[in-house]
């Protein structure tokens, strides 16, 4: 699963694709996301549209915290039926996540490949978001209240699956799927926990 990505876009550009209505970030580092890491998100509110900072990793289910004094978190979302998932997949909780390039594992070789969109053109994951979630993320931290998210995974497609053929992101690169995964019925979002077509991703050369 995708446990690293890279964002690079600067918020000028996103204040152009998504036209958010207030921005809460103050300065945006760019880079690379690790699990647990803070990183910008455009997310649904009362006032329209914000980019704010959120940290990577949705609560976990509780049946995988037996015994656990933290939660990390979950980085990934495949099974959206979970009834863990369905009470978050209404469009106030639905975020869009920029990203520039996504890491996956190779067991082959080991290490990380990255995987970037042919022509250099917006994309972003589809994500989840949850408000003010009370929890022990690190024990020397305690309980802290923050604003988090994750994004979904699908199948493969067969370029990612040559190098992780278990799960890709999904991927959103055109502004009607935008709309559609931040304001439509789920019936109608659901449709876009796809795979990305082949030739519309690059992998970089290592």
């Amino acid at each position: 699963m995708c446990n690293l990505y890279n964002q690079t876009t600067a918020k000028e550009a996103m204040r152009r694709l998504m036209n958010f209505t207030q921005d809460l970030t103050g300065n945006i580092e760019p880079g690379e996301v690790y699990p647990d890491r803070m990183a910008p998100i455009i997310r649904n509110s009362a006032g329209g549209r914000d980019l704010a900072m959120a940290r990577w990793g949705m609560p976990t289910p509780p049946q995988f915290l037996a015994g656990r004094k933290t939660d990390r978190g979950i980085t990934n979302i495949r099974n959206t039926a979970s009834p863990h998932w369905r009470r978050w997949l209404g469009v106030e909780h639905r975020c869009l996540v920029p990203f520039t390039a996504f890491a996956e594992p190779d067991a082959a070789k080991g290490g990380n490949t990255w995987f970037t969109l042919r022509g250099d053109r917006p994309a972003f994951f589809a994500g989840l978001n949850l408000c003010g979630w009370t929890s022990v993320r690190k024990l020397k931290d305690g309980e802290t209240t923050d604003d988090l998210f994750a994004f979904l995974t699908t199948e493969a497609n067969a370029l990612v699956a040559a190098i992780h053929p278990k799960a890709m992101p999904v991927i959103l690169t055109q502004p009607d799927d935008w709309e559609t995964w931040l304001t439509a019925p789920w019936t109608s979002a659901a449709r876009l926990q796809r795979p990305l077509a082949d030739d519309v991703l690059e992998r970089q050369a290592s």
